[in-house]
């Protein structure tokens, strides 16, 4: 059942497509999307994206780790790390 992921051409072929709208046009959306994401994202906001899910950027604290080739206990310290929450349409339409 895994398949290949849909690459960035397909997408704006699909999208270009889908809005009646040249592929250039669904190119610059695209493009624009992701910069806007990432953009609020790594200001340590949150992006909603209606039936896909919210992005979000939350911290993690220092923690203590371990080197799974030597086994050696490291403290690691605090970082940020990006959480992705799927929309209940989604899931639903995945599992339905």
């Amino acid at each position: 059942m895994t398949q290949k992921p849909m690459t960035k051409a397909q997408l704006v072929a699909a999208l270009s497509e889908a809005a009646e709208m040249d592929k250039k046009s669904a190119t610059r959306v695209l493009d624009s999307l992701a910069e806007i994401v990432t953009r609020e994202v790594a200001g340590g906001g949150a992006v909603v994206i209606p039936g896909i899910g919210k992005v979000a950027c939350r911290a993690r604290p220092e923690r203590t780790v371990r080197n799974p080739a030597t086994g050696e206990q490291m403290l690691k310290p605090a970082d940020k790390a990006v959480k992705v929450t799927i929309a209940k349409p989604l899931k639903d339409a995945v599992n339905g």
